[in-house]
């Protein structure tokens, strides 16, 4: 299926602006000669001569002082990458379970915000184990990944195929190559797919066939991606879970951290001895609504909010002497980014006050892009009505299939 039909409709699918890998060779360079360079790729491909370049390493902030590892593969990889990931997808997507919710077609993060909201509102929950695992990219063990692909693949050449991106080198900032003996490089295209088959084994189907039929009370699993959390009804079988969770993962070559790994106290009653916890940007945690009624309370993470107004800021700095249409431009695609996930019903206080700490920051940079200064507050709301920059709002809509809840 790794054809030049297939690869050019993937080709077309690639992100246009993405950074070159390490032959600094981006889309509109491989796109000169479409064409044959396809057609040389899967003549490598078929006559095994084909060899997968270093992948160009490079750290983005993360959080204030944290960087996150980033791998740019080169374009040709990309664009083979895309293909194989799209045939693991159509494989694996009958396999993989409903709580399982990273990196399928037509499922995403708010999804799993939606559904663990309505499973803890409506559901007989009292406890919560809040998991994290450390490095999970870095550390996915290739040998296990391989022994997981080959239960469902029976393809020599497709697996080596995995193999050679799993083993790649790694060229890091100061000129180093690094060949990992672990994990698989974040910014991979096949990596995302990699991960959901590793944790599908690891974790989902543990959960599913181990801890389940064992447990007397409920218990449930979200996961996206690496990141996870599980409800029980009684204390003893949290407990438990999470005693063995540490065993099942370290079999895989996986860690879970000890610092952000906790069971939390969550239930509709005796809120006062309650505790909250953050699952994909939101804070979870119980409270009293309108109607005087114990409700599921969500607001964005204070870790997340505090995140977002570093990021903003930072991007006021390079970016406040552009050119006020282009500026305000970039600034209506980021409110409505930010309005389009953290825009869930109950979450209106956090958006207004990212807005307000926003425009504030927005206003005192716009003020420094010359000695004088340039706007008043009438002028400078004046300008945001102009460009239609949108004020924060409620985006969050009911889930199909799904109790709406209060």
């Amino acid at each position: 299926m790794l054809n030049e039909d297939n690869l050019k409709w993937c080709f077309h699918q690639l992100r246009k602006s993405a950074a070159p890998g390490v032959d600094k060779v981006d889309y509109y360079d491989y796109r000169k000669n479409l064409d044959s360079n396809i057609h040389d790729l899967v003549e490598r491909l078929k006559q095994k001569r084909y060899r997968a370049k270093l992948v160009r390493r490079r750290y983005i902030p993360k959080s204030p002082g944290k960087y996150r590892p980033l791998g740019i593969p080169a374009i040709e990889d990309k664009l083979l990458q895309l293909g194989v990931a799209k045939i693991l997808s159509a494989i694996y997507e009958q396999d993989f379970l409903d709580c399982s919710y990273g990196f399928r077609e037509g499922i995403g993060p708010l999804n799993a915000v939606q559904d663990l909201t309505l499973d803890l509102q409506y559901g007989s929950f009292g406890w919560i184990v809040d998991a994290d695992i450390k490095g999970f990219f870095d550390n996915i063990d290739h040998e296990w990944m391989i022994r997981m692909l080959e239960e469902r693949i029976d393809d020599r050449a497709f697996i080596n195929l995995i193999r050679k991106w799993l083993k790649a080198g790694i060229l890091e900032t100061d000129g180093k190559v690094v060949h990992p003996a672990t994990g698989t490089p974040q910014g991979g295209i096949v990596s995302p797919v990699l991960a959901n088959i590793y944790l599908h084994y690891a974790l989902d189907l543990w959960f599913e066939k181990r801890i389940k039929p064992v447990c007397k009370g409920k218990v449930i699993i979200v996961r996206y991606a690496d990141d996870f959390v599980c409800a029980f009804q009684y204390k003893q079988e949290a407990d438990e879970f999470y005693r063995d969770l540490a065993e099942r993962l370290a079999k895989f070559g996986l860690e879970v951290s000890t610092e952000k790994t906790r069971i939390v106290r969550f239930s509709r009653f005796k809120l006062e001895n309650n505790e909250g916890f953050d699952f994909l940007g939101f804070e979870y945690r119980w409270g009293i609504n309108s109607k005087g009624k114990a409700q599921v309370k969500r607001r964005t993470s204070r870790k997340k909010f505090k995140s977002s107004i570093a990021s903003f800021t930072q991007w006021i700095k390079e970016s406040r002497n552009q050119r006020k249409k282009k500026l305000f431009r970039t600034l209506a695609s980021k409110y409505r980014g930010y309005w389009n996930y953290y825009g869930v019903r109950g979450n209106s206080a956090s958006l207004k006050a990212f807005y307000d700490q926003t425009l504030d920051i927005l206003f005192k940079w716009l003020n420094r892009r010359s000695q004088r200064r340039s706007h008043n507050w009438k002028g400078f709301k004046e300008l945001l009505k102009h460009f239609s920059i949108p004020s924060p709002r409620i985006t969050e809509q009911p889930r199909i299939g799904k109790f709406e809840f209060a």
